[in-house]
């Protein structure tokens, strides 16, 4: 479902913006990421909303792909990557929904990807005083996980802004589950032999509070993240214990 205006042919960007009721924040989002050079399309990806969100993401100017449930982020992202096959675009920019006017600062993860300098680009967010959203503990795991298994230490390894060849992309897939699906993402193309670059930027999102409701989410999200861990920890020790000593 869509009303937006035809591609920009001459882009060879996809925007990518997976969602779940955002309503109060998409149409900003999109109207930011339209405006960004190179891009193509941009792509929401409904993941179940049951809000207004589809609506205002389509009078935003943005494609819709729909999901009839809630199946994730990784499947959003997967979803959307798919969507921007069919139309052609051999770059992908994914983006959360809840950046609004924030999102045209991805404008700077474009031109190392569209050069070749790198094969992925990471945002890394202003760090911010009492904004922490006590989400210490998930990303020091994420941070760990990506040095242990690839030596490569990330200032922000659960960046969900990152632009990326369809080929990488593809390196990568099937994505990892849940809230770990940046952190194994990370992992999957620098084991690929992909480079990765993490660049500044001025975004700003919603940050996680500190309720009880909050304390579950940072739970589940670090559950997350040590489960897609986990495999990859063990086929890494696996084959260490292949080639013996």
């Amino acid at each position: 479902m869509s009303n937006a205006p035809p591609s920009n042919k001459a882009g060879s960007v996809a925007v990518i913006i997976p969602a779940l009721n955002e309503q109060e924040r998409i149409a900003a989002t999109v109207t930011a990421a339209r405006t960004l050079p190179g891009v193509a399309q941009v792509i929401v990806v409904s993941d179940g909303s049951t809000d207004d969100t589809e609506h205002r993401a389509c009078e935003a100017g943005a494609l819709v792909v729909r999901h009839a449930r809630n199946r994730g982020k990784a499947a959003a992202m997967e979803t959307g990557a798919e969507a921007a096959t069919a139309a052609g675009a051999p770059h992908l920019l994914f983006l959360d929904a809840d950046l609004q006017a924030t999102a045209s600062e991805a404008a700077v993860l474009v031109p190392p990807v569209l050069r070749g300098e790198a094969d992925m680009t990471v945002a890394t967010f202003p760090v911010l005083p009492n904004k922490s959203g006590g989400m210490g503990l998930v990303v020091r795991l994420a941070r760990w996980g990506i040095r242990r298994l690839t030596g490569r230490t990330m200032a922000a390894p659960l960046s969900g802004q990152r632009c990326i060849t369809q080929a990488a992309f593809e390196a990568a897939r099937p994505l990892a589950r849940g809230f770990g699906v940046e952190t194994a993402l990370t992992i999957d193309v620098l084991r690929a032999g992909c480079r990765v670059l993490e660049v500044p930027t001025q975004m700003t999102h919603r940050v996680t509070g500190r309720d009880w409701g909050a304390r579950r989410h940072r739970a589940r999200q670090f559950f997350h993240v040590a489960r897609a861990l986990a495999p990859r920890l063990l086929r890494r020790g696996r084959r260490a214990g292949r080639q013996g000593p």
